[in-house]
């Protein structure tokens, strides 16, 4: 491969005769270069530095197998090396990446001041190190994620391979090179986000989730599709969301080989709602597109990049993911296409405003011609309180139904709202402002526990606390996991109950509706977008009864509780936020289409966004293509 023989050449340049390199080998978009010597690689001069920003590469050092230290051995070594305030939880060698994994609750003492200590690690033992957080809280799906990639790290090392030579293979840009892009799902709905880009040399599939507002149209438009799945160069997602992910393990049973791009978070949390997903379908005697093994398949495929990490994902595309402080490792991405021919940035959901989970939102890119925005809040009565307003009304809510010995149920989606409202809360309480009892249902946990292993992804605020072991999901406040039945939390009273699924779709949600809708004493708080047809956009709009199935058994369910809607706490941007969004772009976008919201949503969005910034906007329509060059 060229790019081999261009990192010759860098390294040529670039290192001292006794900094020697015996192997050069390709990991996806990633350069691995092995040594017998390491000793010199960790001096004053950063070599790999330099050769990673003259290749615009990740680069990975190893040391030849001949001089790893024996498995038993390197274990004594490190753990006799690693201090043990940090916490370490799992040591496991990787003999075909030459690598040890090492997770720790405090990473940063396993790097040591200056990386000396994981430099240590390597010249004693040979081995690099490939240093994890550990959550602060126990995660079983994280826990059996990094075991089954580690598992098969010598399948995963061939897939990387194999991927290096259709990203590096033979490319040569023309003046006729095209750019075409086809809506497969989510466009004029709220659903099922799926688009084909395709150029003359590649075909990438940006997000591939599922529509749980309607089981007539569930699923992306694939059959438009007349090519096999093995013809798909990559899968990018954005996030984690159902609406987002929940599809790609299709795309692996149908014969997709490839990689599917995106933040180390999302791979472990869209895995989470993937086989929550199966279980529901399961569970509800529906019939389940894909299996255990698909999703497992998906996540051996994955390649996982940080935020602002320019990657190669074809001979003609890079791809850069950017916080769009939507949930945890949520993505805006931006496409740049041929050499430069034409750059895509692709919103995915996002949030331009505050949130107590994140970060401000990434607007600034290197060049911008087609903008893909969502809609989902566009709409004349879509605008959202301040957030003080907003967190005095729950707060006010909550008191007032605790005052008649109600009890309060807040549906959420299990990643993202679950942890905004969680984080409200618990700064209610910590100022002394909120006495009460909050039960934690649903995947709400498990996504929370995945939350501590990202700090970084985090608001300082809240990342600052997680290290200093002082984690706001941990507070007394939050009870987990409760001995105690549904029917017993009820009946105490005074109990606050946050549970998926946020629409009321399935889940813990829906079975504590049931039990507490016809009581007058209780309250349910919508804080997020209800989809059209869902059981919480019904009841949000007033439905008073409600014919529903147990046991066999249809009865009718009276409606008597307090039904609220609190604005304010959703992950996605309202129409003040969306037009500052484009207004404060860099630089402005050429053409603008809309997506992700309800059908009158995304057009109007589309003609305002014309008329206010004398751009070219569309709402383009499922199984509608449009060369963008």
């Amino acid at each position: 491969m060229k790019i081999v023989e261009d990192t010759k050449k860098v390294l040529a340049k670039t290192l001292p005769g006794k900094a020697e390199v015996n192997k050069i080998e390709m990991w996806g978009p990633e350069v691995a270069l092995y040594t017998k010597n390491p000793e010199p690689f960790f001096g004053t001069e950063n070599y790999i530095a330099k050769t990673a920003f003259e290749l615009k590469k990740r680069i990975n050092l190893r040391v030849d197998k001949s001089k790893l230290m024996g498995v038993e051995e390197a274990k004594r070594k490190i753990e006799a090396t690693i201090p043990k305030e940090a916490g370490v939880s799992v040591i496991t060698f990787t003999p075909d990446f030459s690598e040890v994994v090492i997770e720790a609750l405090k990473p940063g003492l396993v790097i040591g001041k200056g990386g000396e200590t994981s430099k240590q690690i390597i010249k004693d033992t040979g081995w690099t190190p490939n240093i994890m957080r550990a959550p602060t809280q126990k995660s079983e799906i994280l826990q059996g994620i990094r075991y089954h990639v580690n598992k098969h790290a010598g399948e995963r090392k061939k897939f990387l391979q194999a991927t290096a030579k259709n990203i590096y293979r033979d490319y040569d840009p023309s003046p006729n090179d095209w750019v075409r892009m086809t809506a497969l799902g989510g466009f004029r709905e709220v659903g099922r986000s799926c688009m084909l880009i395709e150029t003359n040399h590649t075909k990438i599939i940006m997000d591939c989730g599922v529509n749980f507002s309607s089981s007539e149209n569930a699923f992306p438009y694939l059959e438009s599709l007349h090519f096999p799945m093995n013809e798909i160069d990559a899968i990018v997602l954005s996030h984690a969301h159902s609406d987002h992910s929940c599809f790609i393990p299709f795309l692996y049973k149908s014969g997709y080989e490839g990689p599917v791009y995106c933040t180390s978070p999302t791979r472990d949390l869209a895995t989470l709602l993937q086989f929550d997903y199966i279980k529901v379908n399961a569970r509800e005697g529906k019939p389940v597109p894909y299996g255990e093994r698909d999703v497992k398949n998906a996540v051996t495929h994955a390649i996982t990049r940080d935020y602002r990490e320019v990657t190669d994902i074809a001979p003609d595309i890079r791809t850069t993911f950017h916080n769009a402080a939507h949930i945890l490792g949520s993505s805006s991405v931006h496409l740049h296409l041929g050499d430069g021919a034409h750059n895509i940035v692709y919103s995915g959901d996002m949030k331009f405003g505050f949130t107590r989970l994140f970060n401000n939102m990434d607007i600034k890119y290197p060049r911008l011609e087609t903008l893909i925005v969502e809609s989902t809040y566009w709409s004349r009565n879509d605008s959202i309180p301040p957030r003080e307003e907003s967190e005095d009304e729950l707060l006010h809510v909550i008191k007032e139904t605790m005052q008649g010995d109600g009890n309060i149920l807040i549906p959420v989606f299990s990643v993202g709202r679950g942890q905004e409202i969680m984080l409200v809360l618990e700064n209610f309480f910590r100022k002394g402002l909120l006495d009460a009892k909050c039960y934690v249902d649903g995947l709400t946990k498990e996504a929370s526990a995945i939350h501590t292993a990202y700090p970084e992804y985090l608001r300082q605020g809240v990342q600052r606390r997680i290290l200093q072991n002082d984690n706001p999901f941990e507070s007394e406040i939050f009870t987990f996991g409760s001995d105690k039945t549904k029917d017993e939390i009820i009946a105490e009273g005074n109990s606050i109950i946050i549970a998926s699924s946020g629409m009321l779709n399935g889940g813990a949600s829906l079975e504590y509706f049931y039990k507490m809708a016809d009581d007058p004493k209780n309250t349910i708080i919508f804080v997020g977008f209800q989809g059209a047809n869902t059981m919480g956009r019904k009841v949000q709009g007033g439905m008073k009864t409600l014919p529903i199935s147990q046991k066999g058994k249809t009865r009718s369910l009276n409606i008597n509780m307090r039904v609220e809607t609190v604005e304010g706490f959703s992950g996605h941007s309202d129409r003040n936020q969306l037009v500052n969004y484009v207004r404060n772009l860099k630089p402005k976008p050429r053409r603008i289409i809309t997506d992700h919201g309800d059908p009158s949503a995304t057009v109007d969005f589309a003609r305002y966004l014309g008329s206010k910034f004398k751009v070219n906007s569309s709402a383009m329509q499922n199984l509608d293509a449009l060369r963008l060059r």
